[in-house]
C-alpha cells in the first residue's frame, strides 16, 4: 500500500478493464463541484496531473485503489463515482438485526447499516498478545472504549487507553489493538472501508457467524 497510485501506472500502459464503466464524466464532475483544480487533486491522490487528467477523459481506467483513494478526496463513496444508483436503506439499527460474527476471540456486532463507505460496530476485544497481527490498510479508524483497557500501538507507539478515551487515526498506520487487561475490553469501533461486510474487518472473509 505503499507505492502511490499514479508512479507505477504512468510508468507502463494500462490494458482497459471493459467490465467497469466510465467513470470519466463522475471523476471530473466530482472534482470541479469540490472547486479543486487538477493538479491539487492528483497531488492530494498521490497522481500526476496528466495521468489523473487521463482518468478523466477515459483514455485510462482507474484501479480500485485510485478509486478508493479518489472518493476519500472527493467526499463520496466508489459506488458513486462508478454511476451507481444506491438502493433504499433504513436508517435505524435494531438491536439483534444481525448475528454478531466472531474471528480469532474478537466477536463483532454490527452497529451501522451494511453497504455504507464507514462501518460501525460494537466489538468485545480479547486480551492482546505479542503475537498480535499488525494491520495496514486504507481508510481511517476511530475508537471509543466502553468498557475494560485497551491497548492501541500506532507505528512504534502503545496507548493504553481507558473506559472513555477514544482515537482516531490513519489506517495506513501499521496498528494493532487489544485489551491491556486478561478481562477483555469492549469498544465501538468505526472505519472506512470499501463495501466490506462486518466479519470482514481486514480479518479475510472466513470469519464463521455466531
Amino acid at each position: 500500500m505503499s507505492t502511490p497510485a499514479g508512479g507505477a501506472d504512468d510508468a507502463s500502459p494500462e490494458a482497459p478493464d471493459e467490465t467497469l464503466p466510465d467513470v470519466a464524466p463522475q471523476l471530473r464532475g466530482l472534482r470541479r463541484r469540490r472547486g479543486l483544480t487538477l493538479e491539487a487533486a492528483a497531488r492530494r491522490a498521490g497522481l500526476s496531473p496528466a495521468h489523473l487528467s487521463r482518468l478523466e477523459t477515459g483514455r485510462r481506467q482507474p484501479s480500485l485503489p485510485m478509486l478508493l483513494a479518489l472518493a476519500r478526496i472527493y467526499g463520496t463513496t466508489v459506488s458513486e463515482l462508478l454511476g451507481e444508483t444506491p438502493p433504499e436503506r433504513d436508517p435505524i439499527v435494531r438491536a439483534g438485526r444481525a448475528e454478531p460474527a466472531e474471528a480469532d476471540g474478537w466477536i463483532y456486532h454490527q452497529a451501522g447499516g451494511p453497504g455504507r463507505a464507514m462501518q460501525a460496530l460494537r466489538v468485545q476485544v480479547p486480551y492482546a498478545t505479542s503475537g498480535d497481527l499488525l494491520r495496514v490498510h486504507p481508510g481511517e479508524e476511530w475508537l471509543y472504549v466502553l468498557d475494560g483497557r485497551v491497548r492501541l500501538v500506532l507505528g512504534d507507539v502503545a496507548h493504553v487507553l481507558d473506559a472513555g478515551d477514544s482515537a482516531h487515526f490513519d489506517s495506513l498506520t501499521p496498528h494493532r489493538i487489544g485489551a491491556a487487561t486478561r478481562q477483555g475490553a469492549e469498544l465501538l469501533f468505526v472505519h472506512t472501508l470499501l463495501q466490506s461486510p462486518a466479519a470482514d474487518l481486514c480479518l479475510g472473509a472466513e470469519a464463521p457467524r455466531r
